[in-house]
């Protein structure tokens, strides 16, 4: 591990800088044109060759070592978020009105540094790295580790197994969570359109049919599903993130369009709700002379760590860090993540990499002052690295 540690300080200041630009140059999913090349160029420099727009402006790379073996895959992804960034950082974004508020900069950095590092073992192990740089985490409805697995992203060579990680603003650095089963929740989005009529809100209300008033009874309405439809035990949310609707103070509304999301962790819970959330809606907006729409759209599949994938990074952790850098969360979190598709395909396991400095204020994920500690990085370069060769040799 002293060894492994040397390495990865020799590539220390590459990865910062590379970490500096990405944080720079944000770009919104499906668009990470700059991103992907900037990525595809520092694998070249390397002495690899990339396979660019797999899947979108998803790029590959193998590291082939000394001899034929297994191939595990190592996923960071790229795309940022439509927010204005607030850090103060040095690298704050250049690009208006988008940031890297969720921290893949760090996840695209860190990959290359483990690229770094594995090319430089790569006469010391048998099989082969692919690495796997994916667009658009962030739009459930466009999944850019979907369209790179149709791309073929996990074949030629096929790959064995899969490690990705995350950034943790609810963990200092030095600590690192990890359980085996689910660790993210399935990620669901719902589009409902409610129709009533139009009429003049002050004179003669009697005559409309107001759809932003079977707006809210539907809004509380959908709760009773969480609260009356759902085990307590078998965690599940259902929040309505946009309503739209109106066009004067004074006129009843004759539609209301409202967005939200569902998630949870249990796949039969999950294949209940579009059915009980539309059960509301009709009946509530029906019951108040009103019409709808309702679309419900698929998104991630829970994030299911594999046993063996599991006791793989729970080992390099502790290797890392020690027993006390090591947590094993209690709970899943009900958030979503599209590495769930490589849990799906291939056994796989996904971290969360503590971030915070606990000298500093604490911002959670997608909030434009969300700054991951530096110091985290190549703790999350060795158990990424570590975990790979411990595949690559035999375990799990």
């Amino acid at each position: 591990m002293s060894e492994l540690r040397e390495i990865i300080d020799k590539y220390w200041d590459k990865v910062r800088e590379h970490r500096f630009w990405l944080h720079q140059h944000p770009e919104p999913s499906g668009q990470e044109k700059e991103t992907s090349a900037y990525v595809a160029q520092v694998l070249r420099d390397m002495g690899l060759e990339p396979v660019e727009h797999v899947g979108g402006y998803g790029v590959t790379a193998v590291i082939q070592g000394a001899g034929p073996g297994r191939c595990v895959g190592l996923r960071a992804d790229m795309d940022a978020l439509q927010l204005t960034e607030n850090t103060g950082l040095a690298c704050t974004s250049l690009n208006p009105g988008m940031a890297h508020s969720c921290g893949h900069d760090t996840h695209t950095a860190m990959l290359l540094g483990a690229a770094y590092v594995l090319n430089e073992l790569r006469d010391t192990f048998q099989g082969c790295v692919k690495l796997i740089f994916q667009p658009s985490e962030e739009n459930a409805a466009d999944s850019g580790a979907k369209k790179m697995i149709a791309d073929g992203a996990l074949e030629n060579p096929k790959v064995d197994a899969m490690f990705g990680q995350h950034v943790w603003p609810a963990y200092p650095v030095g600590k690192v969570g990890v359980r085996s089963g689910p660790m993210m929740a399935a990620s669901d989005r719902f589009f409902i359109t409610i129709r009533g009529k139009s009429s003049h809100g002050g004179s003669s209300p009697e005559e409309g049919i107001d759809a932003i008033m079977i707006s809210a009874y539907v809004v509380a309405a959908l709760q009773s599903i969480v609260a009356r439809n759902v085990s307590p035990l078998k965690s599940t949310v259902i929040s309505i993130g946009i309503i739209r609707g109106g066009t004067r103070y004074n006129v009843v509304a004759d539609e209301v369009v409202l967005e939200g999301t569902c998630r949870n962790l249990d796949l039969a819970v999950r294949d209940t709700m579009p059915g009980r959330i539309e059960n509301i809606i009709k009946g509530v907006t029906e019951g108040m002379g009103g019409t709808y729409e309702f679309r419900y759209v698929p998104g991630y599949s829970p994030t299911t760590n594999d046993p063996e994938k599991f006791e793989i990074v729970r080992s390099a952790i502790v290797e890392t860090l020690g027993e006390e850098g090591l947590v094993i969360p209690e709970h899943s979190s009900l958030g979503g993540e599209d590495f769930s598709f490589y849990c799906k395909e291939v056994p796989s396991a996904f971290f969360w990499l503590g971030c915070q400095d606990p000298s500093k204020p604490s911002f959670p994920i997608h909030h434009g002052s969300f700054a991951p500690a530096e110091e985290a990085l190549p703790i999350g370069m060795e158990i990424m690295v570590s975990s790979a060769l411990k595949f690559l040799a035999g375990q799990g």
